[in-house]
């Protein structure tokens, strides 16, 4: 920072801090304190937007990936069974889960990027800049709140030097014309900006259904086929507890083994 910089910073602190004691008054725009207030709801919504989207795909990607590793586990049990309805089923079922981990990147994991991640990512880059504007109209609104507050003691305390509240007027309506155009432009637009947020990540927002959409139908199909294997009463078994009676009479027979002590 120059050292002229660093005077009409120290300028702005000192304003502040009398703006905070009430020495100076400040200005008050609800208009734009509104449509401030609209853009940085927008702003958090659409970084926690890009955020959360990011945390589903790594959660689609490591379920697939664990799905696989299940599958490889099971597979391992019937690696000297090929013909059993178990073993059929499982080896059926990590071809099916394998194919799904491929598909993550094919189907879902590169389309989701392209057209969620980085069309939000787009949008979320935008802010820095528009929070640079919103902070230099800050900046300038103190300057203005600092020339006004001295128009007006040199008005209630005239100086000797009667060129001192000429100066100090062009000083205020310069100021304040700086401000003023700062003020109206972020009024208008920030408005707008807001605005255009629904068109645009309307696209984004279809995308990532559709990505869901065939994901889905993929896992879908491919385990279907992984059902043919295993009987049709299944369900029904479940359904009325029959399952469970099979699973705790395995348990049983695997207590009764000596292995499990006295």
């Amino acid at each position: 920072m120059s050292w002229g910089g660093f005077k009409k910073a120290a300028s702005r602190a000192g304003t502040t801090i009398m703006q905070k004691t009430g020495q100076v008054e400040r200005t008050i725009d609800r208009e734009f304190a509104e449509e401030e207030g609209r853009f940085k709801t927008m702003e958090k919504e659409t970084n926690n937007l890009q955020k959360e989207a990011k945390t589903y795909l790594d959660s689609m990607r490591a379920m697939a990936s664990a799905q696989s590793r299940i599958a490889e586990t099971i597979s391992l049990f019937y690696s000297a069974d090929r013909t059993s309805d178990g073993a059929m089923a499982g080896h059926a079922y990590k071809s099916a889960v394998d194919e799904l981990d491929a598909g993550v990147g094919r189907e879902l994991d590169a389309p989701y990027r392209a057209t969620v991640l980085e069309p939000i990512g787009k949008l979320n880059s935008y802010y820095p800049t528009i929070n640079a504007a919103i902070q230099k109209r800050e900046h300038k609104m103190t300057d203005y709140d600092a020339a006004r507050a001295k128009v007006k003691r040199l008005i209630d305390k005239p100086s000797d030097d009667t060129t001192k509240l000429p100066r100090a007027q062009a000083e205020h309506d310069e100021a304040k014309e700086v401000f003023d155009i700062l003020n109206e432009q972020l009024i208008t637009e920030l408005p707008v900006l807001v605005d255009l947020r629904i068109p645009y990540l309307d696209p984004s927002f279809e995308a990532m259904i559709r990505c869901q959409l065939r994901f889905a139908e993929e896992g879908y199909e491919r385990l279907s086929g992984v059902q043919r294997y295993f009987a049709d009463n299944i369900r029904d078994d479940y359904a009325n507890g029959a399952l469970d009676t099979q699973v705790e009479g395995v348990l049983e027979e695997m207590r009764e083994l000596s292995i499990f002590g006295p």
